[in-house]
């Protein structure tokens, strides 16, 4: 058995285990969760040379600050992110995202800070040493169901891994960061119980993204969307990315957290290829919704798949 692992001097905020998230208990009130921006999840663990499912840590704004007791381990940090590596010999380097370093005893990592986006990624060659919850290690802190016991990683906390690393090549590769402020919709069930006028403000205004955001949801300040009909439905079964508008006129957009039932009107759903964008908007961000049809998302998220195989393909060695 590994007995190496990080000791947590600086948890960072929202400091969690994910992977791709928890699926088919819905209907037991447990909602998937899992990472929140996919593509920098593969990309991680891509990089490392673990299977894409395996499970990192994801952090907002602030990541940790972390110390290796013993051994050796190759790490990747994916995002937008500022990071420096202490190296035993005080030696201090800045890190760069989507390439790969080597850890080995008494080495430190500080994640300092996101720079433009809200969550970053580090994941490590073989994983962590955490243990699955209905084939999942994603960790829903609001149900404490999870590694860690569904908590957030704190200081003096153990991050133990698998192995040690042997290979002691690094890898990287291209990502171009996305800074659209375009956010693609569908129709959302309930879009006809708001007014015409309210309809095209939707699209035509932009909305901006307040502090009233975590993994659960995004609340956003702009035009008051008017309903027609009713402002409270039946409860009903909720997707991730749905845009629901309450009494008050402010959509509010569900993430990857979100509870299973609502029952408030849906005006639209994110589809899933600007999903990821979505999440790394900050506060204060401004942000502008355009309608597409179902063929047409169903094409974007190909693509988008297909642009994330294309830069895995293109992981290269560093000399």
């Amino acid at each position: 058995m590994n007995n190496n692992f990080f000791q947590v001097l600086r948890a960072g905020i929202n400091t969690t285990y994910q992977d791709e998230g928890r699926y088919g208990l819905q209907h037991f009130g447990i909602a998937p969760g899992g990472c929140m921006d996919k593509k920098s999840f593969f990309i991680a663990n891509a990089l490392v040379g673990n299977p894409k499912s395996t499970g990192v840590i994801e952090f907002a704004y602030q990541g940790p600050l972390l110390k290796l007791n013993s051994g050796k381990v190759k790490i990747a940090i994916t995002g937008d992110v500022y990071f420096k590596i202490v190296y035993s010999d005080n030696k201090t380097i800045d890190g760069k995202c989507n390439r790969t370093y080597n850890l080995s005893t008494n080495d430190k990592i500080d994640i300092l800070a996101t720079k433009k986006s809200s969550y970053g990624y580090m994941a490590i060659e073989g994983g962590f040493n955490i243990k699955s919850f209905c084939n999942s290690v994603s960790t829903l802190v609001r149900g404490q169901i999870g590694p860690n016991e569904g908590k957030k990683i704190e200081v003096d906390d153990k991050i133990k891994i698998k192995k040690n690393t042997t290979i002691r090549k690094n890898f990287s590769c291209k990502v171009l960061n996305v800074s659209s402020n375009k956010i693609r919709v569908l129709r959302g069930t309930q879009y006809k119980y708001f007014s015409n006028y309210s309809q095209n403000d939707f699209c035509q205004k932009s909305y901006k993204v307040t502090k009233l955001t975590d993994r659960m949801g995004m609340r956003l300040q702009g035009e008051f969307l008017k309903n027609i009909v009713s402002t409270n439905i039946r409860s009903e079964g909720i997707t991730k990315g749905a845009i629901q508008v309450p009494a008050d006129g402010q959509p509010i957009i569900l993430l990857t957290d979100h509870p299973t039932i609502g029952g408030y009107p849906k005006i639209a759903n994110i589809i899933s290829a600007d999903y990821d964008l979505l999440v790394q908007k900050i506060p204060g961000d401004e942000i502008f919704f355009e309608f597409v049809e179902l063929q047409e998302a169903e094409q974007l998220y190909k693509e988008q798949r297909d642009n994330i195989s294309n830069i895995i393909k293109n992981i290269k060695e560093l000399n």
